[in-house]
């Protein structure tokens, strides 16, 4: 491969060629007719957790703040109060070199005064990423379990790394996926977006 790539944000088109790939950009996604949007792909959450203690971030040092997961209610949603969570997402993310990622809120969080906050997804990253959700609205807000919360926006980098994202997170909640004993099993079949252009927001 030439090492000169030409960078650019990648179409829907490109992200569906890449998801037949053997190790696919997204895999264990929900409905694929759905998430696949013109610019990028829509991300959901399987887990929700509350901070319950502080963090610290030195020059030298970390401490990430603790948490703990909040149980689904039985019509599958949670009642959430203002301030931050940390949510877990369902679909795994599995980055080639010459490929980065950034994410952006859904318009509807944001017209309900919630919104996503997000570090930079790295080439060579995999894993089951976190974001954190901010509740800004004071009447507070109602989560559905696998309800659509951003946006993944793709970009293709002017040269393939030699080598990828090395971080503390790389395969971040894989094993916790497993454990769970393979409820999440979407992402691995045919479908109809493999060559339709359906979409929704």
């Amino acid at each position: 491969m030439n090492d000169l790539l030409g960078g650019g944000a990648l179409s829907r088109q490109s992200i569906l060629e890449l998801l037949k790939t053997p190790d696919p950009l997204i895999a264990d996604y929900l409905d694929l007719d759905v998430q696949a949007q013109p610019n990028g792909f829509d991300v959901t959450v399987g887990e929700v957790l509350e901070y319950t203690s502080a963090g610290e971030m030195t020059e030298a040092t970390r401490s990430l703040s603790s948490t703990r997961p909040l149980r689904w209610g039985s019509a599958g949603s949670l009642e959430l109060a203002p301030g931050p969570y940390l949510a877990v997402l369902n679909e795994r993310i599995s980055l080639p070199l010459h490929i980065m990622a950034l994410m952006q809120p859904r318009s509807s969080l944001l017209r309900s005064g919630v919104t996503v906050h997000t570090a930079v997804w790295d080439a060579g990253y995999r894993g089951r990423s976190q974001v954190m959700l901010a509740v800004l609205n004071p009447h507070g807000f109602r989560i559905g379990r696998n309800a659509r919360i951003g946006q993944l926006v793709f970009f293709s980098l002017d040269r393939q790394l030699l080598q990828g994202y090395q971080g503390r997170y790389q395969d971040e909640n894989l094993a916790s996926s497993e454990a769970r004993g393979g409820q999440i099993t979407a992402g691995q079949g045919v479908s109809s977006a493999m060559q339709g252009e359906r979409y929704a927001r």
